[in-house]
């Protein structure tokens, strides 16, 4: 079966026969792996599609259980985060922490449109784009499904809960639930800098009214760890290779 659709590469690894395996995010079938002979140094259109952090079109081709990028052509490419050492970083980053949260061969057209909506935003980005990065992650758990409970106490139902972020609980805590001796206090946090308004507007919000936003850096420091505490524990994302060049 031959057909077309949009994508982004998350990953390429070089094989032998000048032959690529690529990792393909793409709006019609989610993420798959799929083989191809183009050339990434050629100068034809297919050839600047294979390049990283561009939106394009593949012609995909479907044999048994194997898949192969025929041609390809450019929609976007954004090329100036190329061009910005720490914004190709943090899109480095993005991508490998994208590839990590989506499983194979299931359609995400969300998270599809927010990271093609986040490449747009950071390429244009003048301050802080680590501000921007951040609030993708957070934005991609609620496109997957795995955002914290943010309303009333993960555990008793409290509805006026103001006790903890508890990351084993997976959200919001009340006070009595928060001084339980079953809570896990290791992975507490305390509701400084009114972070669960500030969650709930990143969640509630498109990615592009956050288009300027500059977290102060102590927020985003505290946003940050609750991050790395809630992706380690609940999905087991930590490690991640292009994290190493983000601190």
């Amino acid at each position: 079966m031959i057909t077309e659709t949009d994508g982004i590469i998350l990953k390429q690894v070089r094989l032998p026969d000048d032959r690529r395996m690529l990792v393909l995010f793409t709006r019609k079938f989610g993420k798959i792996s799929a083989g191809t002979s183009i050339k990434l140094n050629g100068k034809n259109k297919s050839s600047l599609a294979l390049r990283v952090f561009t939106h394009g079109r593949y012609e995909l081709f479907f044999g048994g259980r194997s898949c192969n990028v025929n041609a390809a052509e450019t929609i976007s490419s954004y090329f100036g985060i190329g061009e910005d050492i720490d914004k190709y970083m943090l899109a480095s980053y993005i991508l490998e922490y994208t590839d990590r949260l989506l499983p194979e061969n299931q359609p995400q057209e969300e998270l599809f449109e927010l990271l093609v909506d986040f490449l747009r935003l950071l390429e244009k980005r003048r301050t802080k784009p680590e501000s921007l990065a951040l609030i993708y992650q957070w934005k991609a758990l609620g496109a997957c499904g795995f955002l914290p409970h943010l309303d009333s106490c993960v555990r008793c139902g409290e509805t006026e809960a103001d006790g903890a972020f508890s990351v084993a609980d997976g959200g919001l805590i009340c006070a009595a639930c928060r001084d339980s001796d079953r809570v896990n206090k290791r992975l507490l946090y305390d509701l400084k800098f009114d972070i669960i308004k500030i969650l709930k507007s990143i969640c509630g919000n498109g990615i592009a009214a956050f288009e300027n936003l500059a977290l102060n850096d102590e927020v985003y420091d505290y946003l940050n760890s609750i991050l790395r505490d809630y992706i380690s524990y609940h999905l087991d994302i930590n490690n991640l290779k292009s994290e190493i060049y983000l601190t």
